[in-house]
Formats: structure tokens, sequence, C-alpha cells
């Protein structure tokens, strides 16, 4: 029998296929959710389904459907689709929805993203353990009997140029003069979705790496968080001149930039940059940003007028926060943004069309344009593995004197301007470092300080 708390996370389902995520399990997660949304007053009696290109991915969504179906619920299957077109699908429709990807985990993985009507999260706290504890039961034969009545039916309903057309009406891109972008899909869904939403029509020359959408990542993984991944676009917009770089991760919901030198912007100044459009078009405007971004971040949102509010890490933290301030924008350092436009949802294809727009708009390079927004000198997240993640964040508490918050594990203050937040995993005995400091060599001696603390 199949334990569904190893699969079902803090946001959403992922595991191994078939061994921990199969068509029977998908089955029960599909019946689950059905039941869990009207148990809460919360169903719509449809739900939108998509996946991704992973091998799978098809056979996951029907037998989740069936289970959708068998509670009497109809089903519209979107088809092949990236995370932010079903979170589309989920908000234009007003449906409750399910995106099968396992994101940027390697090919053998495969995993469930749901949502409520208009993109809202599913999470442990709103939902998502109600899931998994129904979902168990009736794996065990101990579950609610299916809904009495009809069997639900069943719809299929391309969402690709519906998503592309609103997404070209939220940043107007005709205008801008003529860029050169080369775009790293990583053999994932950006190869279906960046030439819908940036191809005909638009003043921009696409160079494509890897577009063949293939779910065993052939050339290399599909996470631009890590900088080996970034290496094969660095090169490329080195080698054609191109403007800037785009990267992709598997199911397309984040993006990463390179400027035209083939080096990498930081998620944090994408925020900043964002941020400042998003307040130009509403004056005063609250832009969320989570804990390890920039503090250049809430500084520049101040600067330009706006309300920054601190977050932890992870999107239903940051969804709510959108949801109770009805912020118009937010950011995460992993290169998640979220949009007031969107649903609060986030999309990464249109955080690349706010930061072309910005660099279509006027003459210099793309490292001139951020220079305004770099302050700070930062680590990037680095992981450590523990046996005690709590003693050790304990320890390190005890060893440094400093300011010290604990919205999302500890994050120190010290008084020349410098920070370290240290965090524990959610689903393994990790800690994860971040450091900023007001110069690289300040942030490098701190790195290697904390390090030799978390890992001896």
């Amino acid at each position: 029998m199949i334990d569904l708390s190893r699969i079902v996370k803090a946001y959403d389902v992922r595991g191994t296929v078939p061994d921990q995520l199969n068509e029977p399990v998908a089955e029960a997660l599909g019946r689950a959710f059905v039941q869990t949304l009207r148990s809460r007053g919360e169903f719509a009696e449809r739900v939108v389904t998509a996946h991704d290109m992973r091998e799978s991915g098809p056979a996951l969504a029907a037998a989740f459907a069936a289970g959708v179906r068998a509670e009497g619920a109809d089903v519209v299957e979107a088809g092949l689709g990236s995370t932010d077109l079903l979170y589309f699908a989920s908000g234009t429709l007003d449906l409750p929805g399910a995106m099968f990807t396992a994101s940027h985990n390697p090919a053998q993985y495969n995993g469930i993203k749901l949502c409520k009507q208009g993109a809202k999260p599913v999470g442990q706290d709103s939902g998502l353990a109600e899931i998994r504890e129904r979902a168990q039961a009736i794996l065990e034969g101990r579950g609610e009997p299916p809904a009495g009545g009809r069997e639900g039916g069943i719809e299929q309903r391309g969402m690709l140029a519906a998503y592309a057309a609103y997404l070209r009406g939220l940043v107007d891109l005709s205008g801008i003069r003529p860029l050169t972008v080369v775009v790293d899909a990583g053999n994932g869904m950006g190869g279906y979705t960046v030439p819908a939403v940036l191809g005909e029509g638009l003043p921009l020359t696409i160079i494509p790496l890897y577009f063949e959408l293939d779910g065993s990542f052939p050339n290399h993984e599909a996470n631009p968080l890590e900088p080996a991944n970034l290496v094969d676009l660095q090169a490329k917009v080195r080698e054609t001149g191109a403007d800037l770089g785009l990267a992709f991760d598997g199911d397309a919901d984040r993006c990463f930039v390179v400027d035209e030198r083939g080096e990498a912007v930081s998620p944090s100044t994408i925020t900043s940059m964002v941020a400042v459009r998003e307040l130009a078009k509403t004056p005063g405007a609250t832009i969320i940003h989570n804990l390890i971004t920039s503090r250049a971040v809430p500084e520049i949102v101040r600067e330009h007028g706006g309300t920054p509010v601190r977050t932890r890490v992870g999107h239903s933290f940051i969804k709510a926060e959108m949801a109770t301030t009805g912020a118009v924008f937010g950011g995460e350092h992993s290169a998640h943004y979220y949009f007031r436009d969107f649903w609060g949802a986030d999309t990464g294809m249109l955080a690349a069309m706010h930061t072309l727009a910005m660099l279509g708009a006027q003459a210099a390079p793309l490292s001139a344009l951020t220079k305004d927004y770099v302050r700070y000198a930062d680590s990037g997240e680095i992981n450590s593995t523990v046996a005690d993640p709590a003693a050790k964040l304990a320890e390190i508490q005890a060893a440094y004197p400093v300011p010290v918050d604990h919205l999302d594990g500890i994050t120190l203050d010290f008084p020349d301007g410098s920070w370290v937040s240290v965090r524990p995993s959610n689903t393994e005995p990790l800690l994860r470092l971040n450091v900023e400091a007001p110069t690289a060599e300040r942030m490098t001696a701190l790195r290697d300080e904390m390090l030799a603390v978390i890992r001896r």
C-alpha cells in the first residue's frame, strides 16, 4: 500500500512513477479532491486539468479525471500545457484545477498541483491534508462511496491561444525596439508556450534552445536555479550577440534571465524592475516579497511610493498575502512571480514580458538597465544536510548576539546591513542558507563562516 504522506508535500503532490504515483493513486486523488471541495462548500461541479510533456502525464490526468467523474463532476481537459496555462484556465473559467507536472524534478517523477476556483492555492492548511487523508482511505477501501447520481462528463478544450492573447493584452510588446532573445526551454513546456506568446507579430527574434518537448530532459535538467543548467543559454547569448536570454523550468512557471553578456540577472532584480512597472500603473500599491529576496526590493518599492510586505518562502504564503493585502505583484528569489492581473497566481512568462517591455522601451543594454536595481552581494541558496535542523538553528542563534526574527527559520541582522537566513526544508533534513551583504568580500566571509557552523 502506498503511503501518500510520502508524496503529498506542503504545496503539491510529487513522487516517482509508478511506485509512488500511479493511476490508482491519481484516481483516488481525483475523487478526494471533489469530496474535499464539496465538504468545504468550494466546488463548482467541474474541474479543469492539464499536463506537461512527461510521458506519464496523459495517463495520470485521465485517471484523475475518472476519479472526478466518479463523484458526479464534469472534467474540462485542457490537455498539454504549462502550469501557468492551467492557472489561466482555472482563473478564466472560474473552476478548480489540477496540473500534472513535477516541475524541474528528474524524468522519473511526476506530480499534481491543485488549485481552487480562480487559481486559489491548495496547500496543507487549505485542503491538501484533507485530500491526502480521503485519498488514503479510498486506496485502503475505507473511503466514502462515490456520490450518487450520474457519472460526470468530459470536454476537451484547448487553452493555448486564449492564454497567449490574455498575456499579450496585459503587456503590449508591439511598440518596443527590435530585440533578439535566446530562449532555453530545457525540453519543457516553454517550447510549447513561448512560440504562442512571443512569436508572430512582435518585434522579437527568438533563437530557440531545446524547444522539443521531451520529459526525459536529454540536454540538461529543466531547473534554471542551478547555474550548470544556464551554461548553454549563456554561451548562445554571447555567440549570437543577443539582447538577453530567458530560461524556463520544466512546467514553465518560472523564468530566469541572463543579460547580453550572458551574466545571470538575480530574480530579486527582476522583482524590483517589475515592481517599478506595476507601481507606475498603480501608484501606492502593495508589493509582496519573500524574506530571502534582496533588501534592495523593499527599498526600491518604498522609493517608488509602494508598500512592501515581507512573507515566508513558498507560493501558498505569497498567494495568501496577495489576497489579504490586494497586492498588485509579488516576487520570490526562486523566480516565481505573482500578479494580481493573473488571479494572484505565478507566471514566469508575464515576468519575462515585463522585462522585454522595459528593455525594449529604451536603448541601453540590459546590463546597464539592471545596475540601478543591484545594491548588495548575495550568496544564492546553499543547502546543507544536517542531522537535527532544529538544534542547529538554536546553535546558530546562540552563537550570534544580533537581532533575529523567526518568520521562517531564523534571519540574523548584522550591524553593517548584512543578513543571514537559515531555513529548514519542509520535506528533507536540510538547512537552506542565504546571505546578503554590502560587499562581495563581506558576503563571502559571512557565507563561509555560516557554512562552517552549519556543517561542523
